[in-house]
């Protein structure tokens, strides 16, 4: 018997390559511009959507050669941009201007051309902090303070010699942004006073020292988020003068 040959087709199927990544993550400063970054392979009719995740929110959208902001959500108008030289080279990182406390959590860049298309998510955590810590002296009340500061901050007294303080702390916060201050009095003229204020993953100090010696000095700790271990310290480069009562 005869054996008939069928011709095999091969068929090829043009599949668009996807790729998930969530390992990323940024910090964004509170009120400053933050870059979220993303790229792609690039080619042409360039599409990218952001995407606050998973409220499906519209953060920034481009094709067309154009933005595309009819859905955008509210809450990003006038504050996002793209960086239109570079989307030829590949870039589709956004510029979002003046972080905010909600801005905080999950993003996804979706790109495409006419080569593929790709997903990556990243995350993001915001942070105003610790800037400067204020201290001073009236009669025998020694009050330490600092505004502007997110997440919540931590206010520790210290004396030295070593002594037992009492203080009365005040919280307050304005659209989520707490301001901090603590107040003791001073029952000798032979302690050198110290405040710490830290946020989690800064801290900065400010001492008040006793007469002999009255310069104020400013210096700042900074931490990793985990664990709390101290990195480094550096100075500020602020002082002040103290005066003594």
């Amino acid at each position: 018997m005869a054996l008939t040959k069928c011709p095999v087709f091969a068929v090829v199927l043009s599949t668009f390559l996807t790729t998930f990544n969530r390992g990323d993550a940024k910090v964004c400063h509170i009120m400053e511009s933050c870059i979220l970054p993303c790229s792609f392979k690039p080619g042409d009719d360039a599409v990218i959507h952001w995407i606050e995740d998973p409220s499906k929110t519209p953060v920034h959208s481009y094709y067309h050669n154009q933005d595309q902001l009819a859905h955008q959500g509210p809450r990003y108008k006038g504050r996002t941009s793209l960086f239109k030289d570079q989307i030829s080279r590949g870039n589709a990182s956004l510029l979002l201007r003046r972080t905010e406390v909600q801005d905080k959590g999950t993003y996804k860049c979706y790109t495409s051309t006419i080569t593929g298309n790709r997903e990556s998510f990243i995350n993001i955590d915001v942070e105003a902090p610790v800037r400067e810590v204020n201290i001073q002296k009236k009669e025998n009340i020694i009050t330490c303070s600092s505004d502007g500061i997110y997440p919540k901050p931590k206010l520790t007294w210290s004396t030295n010699p070593p002594s037992n303080v009492t203080n009365k702390e005040e919280l307050e916060t304005v659209q989520q942004i707490y301001n901090i201050k603590s107040s003791l009095v001073s029952d000798s003229v032979a302690l050198d006073y110290t405040c710490t204020i830290s946020n989690g993953r800064r801290a900065r100090t400010a001492s008040w020292y006793k007469p002999t010696s009255i310069n104020v000095s400013n210096t700042e700790q900074q931490y990793p988020a985990r664990p709390l271990t101290l990195r480094g310290q550096g100075s500020s480069g602020h002082s002040t003068k103290a005066r003594s009562s």
